[in-house]
Order: C-alpha cells, then structure tokens, then sequence
C-alpha cells in the first residue's frame, strides 16, 4: 500500500476519534456536565479498528500496543450502555476476536513480526520508547475510566481522565513532531488538547455548582 494511501487511513482513524470527542464535548455543553455518551464508544470501536491497521502499515509498534490496551475497554463502556449486545452477534464475535488473531499471527511469524515493528535503521530504540511511552500514559486514561466506571457502576469520564489525555497528547505530539511525517498523528492531538481542556473546565464548573 502507498504512502497516501497508508496516511489516508491514518487521517480516517484520528478524524474519528477527533469526532467522538467533539459530539461528546457538544452534548457535554448542552448538558452543563461532562456525559459518556453511547455514541463516543461506538466511534471509539471503530476508530480503534482503523488505527491498528494503520499502526501495522506505519510500522509503529507504540500504536498497536495503545490500541490493544483500550479495546476490550471501549467494548465493556458499550456494554454498561447496554449497547453491546444490540449488535448482530456474528459482529461481536469477529470484534472479540480480532486482537487475538493479531496476537496469533504474531506469535506464528514471531521473527517477522519483530523485523516489522522494531527493526527498523530509521527509528532508534529509544524513540520508539518515547512513542511507546506516550502511547501507554496516554491509553492509561481508559484504564482509569474503566477502574473509575466500575468503581461507582456506570460508565462515565472523570475530571482526572482529562487531565491524563493532556498529558499523553503533550508526549504523543513531540514523539510524531520528532519522527516526523506523522501528520494524522499530530493533527489528532493537536485538535484534541482543545477539547481535553474544555472538559476540564465544565468538570470543574460542574464540581464548584455541586458544592453550592
């Protein structure tokens, strides 16, 4: 696949996640309180699909290892909606299983599959490490939302989800700014910072009115 073709995924996959925010940030105004809308982890899924993908193509093991982390999340997010099981069952299945094949296939062509992701003279070790790095504090959000979520029995996204997504994106950016070329990367992120910090502020507003 082509370069352009190869960052046309990328585009898709940040566009969506961008759009997953936006809807929930709207919806989040509206209400005058931050919302875990149903719709934000239906784009999640399927943005997280797209990025993997385009992780694989891009050779960039610090993607694929942020994705694998937040799938099975967004999944029990939709099933605290009580969306998950509306799907056509043959769908869920195939969902399921997808990061286990990738897994499979890697263990199967474990000497390819390192060759592909790591061994690569243009990108050092330790750059890889920075994008890593960045990748896990900045899926280390959802790991909150969902230990926080289950905590008091709903899905919801806290004050301190937001302010782990600033930090992450802070990281995400210099690692794409560095390597270079990762333009959906950045863009993301860049577009996301906007609205990490609005939700920020309305969780603020929103705890000083439950105060009063």
């Amino acid at each position: 696949m082509d370069s352009l073709s190869i960052d046309l995924l990328g585009y898709i996959a940040q566009g969506l996640f961008s759009a997953r925010f936006f809807v929930q940030w709207i919806m989040s105004e509206k209400a005058r309180k931050v919302l875990s809308p149903t719709v934000f982890w239906q784009i999640s899924m399927v943005a997280s699909v797209i990025f993997c993908i385009y992780g694989w193509l891009r050779n960039d093991f610090s993607i694929i290892v942020g994705q694998f982390i937040t799938y099975y999340i967004y999944i029990w997010n939709l099933n605290a909606h009580h969306a998950w099981k509306k799907l056509w069952a043959p769908l869920r299945w195939a969902v399921m299983a997808a990061p286990a094949a990738g897994l499979a296939w890697m263990a199967l062509h474990g000497n390819h599959a390192v060759e592909h992701l790591f061994r690569q003279e243009e990108l050092s070790l330790w750059l890889i490490a920075m994008g890593t790095f960045g990748q896990v504090v900045f899926t280390l959000r959802f790991v909150y939302q969902w230990w926080y979520s289950r905590r008091i029995g709903e899905s919801v996204l806290p004050l301190n989800f937001w302010l782990i997504s600033l930090s992450g994106s802070a990281v995400i950016i210099a690692y794409a700014l560095i390597r270079g070329g990762m333009y959906p990367l950045i863009l993301g992120h860049i577009t996301g910072i906007f609205v990490y910090s609005r939700n920020v502020m309305i969780a603020l507003r929103q705890k000083r009115e439950s105060a009063a």
